[in-house]
């Protein structure tokens, strides 16, 4: 029996776009869809009365996220990207602000609890500043970490390594030295249709065969009818292996030699009844071989 529940399965966007913009109002300053989901861009002064509108007069209840992206090339070269989720129409929506090096964001820790951890992320992978945060500090790297490791200016070495040393038995951070700068390679596998040619592929550089050559008559193979009719003689008749096999054979003739083993010199271990052989008589109480002896 199928279960009827009042919040709909998803929200239909068409003419959301039209609802939400309205009530941002000044607030706003470009909206449009991407991926099936509405995106707001705000006025970054006015991001937290645009969170609040949203929470409060249309229901998008929870914050899930805060994600930092970084634009070099720009004045403003930070997007701060809320992601807000509305529990009682199941529509999810996104709201963005722009932010530089020295510029505040308003926090939203007024409006979510959970905003002060993903605060302290944006501002420890990229360094936007959040105002009214009052724990800002990093939370993924260490407390001496130099620079914001999502900046796309930031090497992919880093500026220090930190690494265990034997010597002091302790940690230490040092400068990072390469043995050679970083560099790209763009080399694309023979298989991946490069189009270029690799060092040494010269050399398999051969015209392609228009026709491949094929035999026209059995006899350019070997095979027909003469040949079948051998088919069933054996190769090996006469060897000397077909004349000297058979069940009745006998064995083959020693190829060589060997002396007979000395008797070993010395004191033994071995005791008359750990080498006792497994005979009649002495199952019966008989003689025993001499201690030293071992079984055969």
């Amino acid at each position: 029996m199928a279960t009827l529940h009042s919040a709909p399965r998803f929200t239909q966007i068409d003419g959301l776009k039209d609802t939400l913009g309205g009530a941002l109002g000044a607030h706003l300053l470009d909206v449009h869809e991407e991926h099936g989901e509405l995106l707001f861009t705000v006025k970054r002064e006015s991001i937290e009365d645009v969170l609040r509108i949203l929470r409060d007069d249309h229901k998008y209840q929870q914050l899930m996220e805060i994600a930092g992206v970084d634009y070099p090339s720009r004045a403003e070269r930070f997007e701060v990207v809320y992601m807000l989720l509305s529990l009682t129409t199941n529509n999810r929506i996104m709201v963005k602000c722009s932010a530089s090096e020295d510029t505040l964001v308003p926090t939203a820790t007024t409006l979510w609890p959970n905003a002060g951890w993903l605060e302290r992320e944006v501002f420890d992978m990229y360094g936007v500043l959040f105002a009214g945060n009052t724990d800002l500090r990093r939370i993924l790297t260490d407390y001496g970490f130099e620079g914001h490791p999502f900046r796309k200016d930031f090497p992919l070495t880093g500026y220090h390594e930190l690494r265990y040393s034997e010597d002091e038995k302790r940690v230490v951070y040092e400068p990072v030295e390469l043995a050679q700068d970083l560099r790209q390679f763009d080399f694309m596998s023979p298989w991946e249709g490069a189009d270029y040619v690799l060092p040494g592929d010269e050399k398999a550089d051969v015209p392609p065969v228009d026709e491949p050559k094929t035999t026209e008559t059995p006899k350019d193979t070997g095979a027909g009818k003469k040949t079948d009719e051998h088919a069933a003689d054996k190769v090996s008749a006469g060897a000397p292996a077909e004349e000297d096999g058979g069940e009745n054979a006998p064995a083959p003739e020693p190829t060589e030699d060997q002396p007979a083993r000395a008797e070993r010199e010395g004191k033994t271990t071995d005791t008359a009844e750990a080498t006792e052989p497994d005979t009649p008589d002495n199952d019966a109480g008989g003689p025993a071989p001499a201690a030293g002896k071992r079984k055969s």
